[in-house]
């Protein structure tokens, strides 16, 4: 018999009555019925009953045992009684008999529990994350994770790609967020970045003759944290060359559309080939965002024009201003109260927002100040040419049209969820397409990049050399799904005389793009294919189909939102021994109040 285990303890069945076993996990509950104890022993793949009566000798090592004890059981498989029948557990037809116990791990006592699925305070998980993850939500959740990356690399190596790896130690990318710098003791004052995604290197592979590339990819942002964001992430990477955007959508949406099937448990995922490409203009005005959820059917529209001239002074005024003014349709909201339309109000003003101006609709009668002082006439041919109902409402959103798209994007997510307009159970995907390649830079006061610099503009040197600047659209997309972006992608500028032009409209000159970016530019030199890509955040694929809302739920060993690891203490000082190898020192912050300051000062 093998040292710890004949079966795990998701294998026995009826089929198994009579044999005696060997099982090993640990003890996950403990019911005494008053000289018989029942023990639900757990390992990694399920739940085996164990019980212990006075004619066992194990029965006394049990009681005395705390939950998350680790222990071996030998003993006979018995058939439980029909009305004892557990039929929620693979295991559920059979208990098993102890006739002996190893005790290989005693449990002191527990810092939380991990039976059940009560909620418990974040610091306490993170720093025990080894019991959390024995929780059976989070179990399941990381071997979904595991699940997923295998069934995205079996995918992409099904359409061609083949996996290559890219350095970890690499130089300072112009990805858009802060590098970590790791500093290099064989090069004194010189320091290494860790990759903010392998951008550059992808690119080069395409230069280096290779066709479809992929990679899970680890990437490091030193940016703020949020629920959908952590300082490392991982991510599908891929590039192919000799392809246009709409191969990049051919070869991307069958491997989505087929993961998210296959671990949607009963979702519906939208199917390959039939994700809806939206321009940006087009989602900015109907959705207020760039990352639109498609769940929800509300579609915000642009009514400034029934407010050049209006009794409303302060639309009048907004869009005499050059402002703009947006609408968020509230159906069937007749029988909600004032207080329904208030509360929006206040929700606004919480976020940041001026308020959120509203209009109310009662069997054909407008209520509210906007509707009193705009007039019934007008309101009228407003709700016709939106196509608006006798009960519906109406939300304001007014102001620079950037304001406007932000708020109003905003009131129509929770305008969705207040009314329960939210479609359950699926999966929304969208492209969004036609980015800008420009953008004015208010606070510069000059012409920049609006996303990904290395992207082709459409039209390429003719729009370069002939368009506005703030006109010319670029091969950039992002693909979206329920509300969420899971990656930025493009077609790349290979062409240097392009690539200059681009720079220099945006005030950087040819010195610059060849000090900056001096191993892409020399390589599109040397012969370099049309290629693009894109790369899907993993975590944020296996939030959705987890259904969780932070990625921390489906990352084994995630950092809190200050970017600390509780379970192992990071980030550290470092010894002194260990700087003076570097030849780093480092300066202490600021203190103000008896405060440290934000930012601190690192010098070398």
């Amino acid at each position: 018999m093998h040292a710890y285990r004949t079966h795990t303890c998701a294998q026995l069945s009826a089929e198994n009555v009579g044999e005696t076993v060997r099982l090993s996990g640990w003890v996950h509950r403990k019911r005494d019925h008053g000289g018989v104890l029942f023990v639900d022993l757990r390992d990694h793949y399920g739940i085996t009953q164990i019980v212990a009566d006075e004619d066992s000798p194990a029965l006394p090592v049990l009681e005395k045992l705390r939950t998350e004890s680790v222990v071996t059981i030998d003993g006979d498989v018995k058939a439980r009684t029909p009305e004892t029948v557990n039929k929620d557990l693979p295991t559920g037809e059979i208990e098993v008999f102890a006739r002996e116990i190893t005790v290989q791990s005693a449990a002191e006592e527990l810092p939380m529990p991990v039976a059940g699925e009560q909620e418990y305070p974040e610091e306490i998980r993170l720093k025990y994350r080894f019991l959390d993850l024995r929780r059976e939500t989070m179990h399941r959740n990381i071997m979904l994770r595991s699940q997923v990356i295998t069934s995205l690399r079996q995918r992409m190596i099904g359409q061609g790609f083949t996996e290559f790896q890219t350095p970890i130690l690499t130089a300072s990318s112009p990805e858009g967020a802060r590098d970590f710098l790791v500093p290099s003791r064989m090069h004194p004052g010189n320091f290494y970045a860790l990759p903010q995604a392998p951008q550059m290197f992808k690119q080069m592979l395409m230069v280096s003759g290779f066709d479809r590339y992929f990679q899970i990819a680890p990437c490091f942002r030193d940016e703020d944290l949020r629920a959908d964001r952590s300082l490392e992430f991982y991510q599908l990477d891929f590039e192919m060359s000799f392809v246009t955007q709409e191969d990049v959508f051919q070869a991307l949406e069958p491997v989505l559309a087929g993961v998210f099937a296959e671990f949607a448990d009963g979702k519906t995922v939208t199917a390959s080939g039939d994700f809806p490409r939206i321009p940006y203009a087009e989602a900015m005005l109907k959705y207020g965002t760039d990352k639109p959820d498609l769940r929800n059917p509300l579609t915000i529209s642009d009514v400034t024009s029934h407010f050049e001239k209006s009794g409303f002074g302060l639309f009048e005024k907004i869009v005499g201003g050059g402002g703009v003014v947006r609408v968020v349709p509230a159906p069937k909201t007749n029988e909600k109260s004032r207080k329904f339309f208030d509360d929006m109000n206040n929700w606004a003003r919480s976020e940041g927002f001026a308020g959120l101006g509203y209009v109310t609709r009662k069997g054909g009668e407008f209520g509210g100040p906007i509707a009193k002082n705009h007039g019934p006439e007008r309101m009228e041919e407003l709700y016709n040419e939106l196509g608006l109902g006798p009960d519906d409402g109406l939300f304001f959103a007014a102001g620079k049209e950037k304001d406007a798209a932000k708020l109003a994007g905003a009131a129509r997510t929770q305008v969705g969820e207040q009314l329960e307009l939210i479609e359950p159970d699926c999966f929304k995907f969208c492209w969004i397409v036609d980015f800008p390649m420009f953008e004015y830079d208010e606070e510069l006061k000059k012409v920049d990049f609006s996303h990904n610099p290395f992207s082709m503009p459409q039209g390429e040197m003719e729009a370069l050399e002939n368009m506005d600047p703030l006109e010319i659209k670029a091969w950039q997309y992002d693909i979206v799904c329920n509300g969420y972006e899971l990656s930025s992608g493009a077609i790349r500028n290979h062409k240097p005389e392009i690539m200059y032009k681009a720079f220099q409209i945006a005030g950087y000159d040819k010195e610059t793009v060849d000090r900056e970016f001096s191993g892409m530019i020399e390589a599109f030199k040397l012969g370099a294919p049309p290629h693009g890509g894109s790369a899907p955040g993993i975590d944020r694929i296996v939030m959705l189909l987890a259904g969780e809302e932070a990625i921390r739920e489906v990352i084994a060993f995630p950092m809190n939102q200050k970017g600390e690891d509780l379970m192992m203490s990071a980030p550290s000082k470092a010894e002194p021994a260990q700087l003076r190898e570097l030849f780093l020192r480092t300066v202490e912050p600021p203190k103000k109040d008896g405060i440290v300051a934000q930012n601190a000062v690192k010098d070398s």
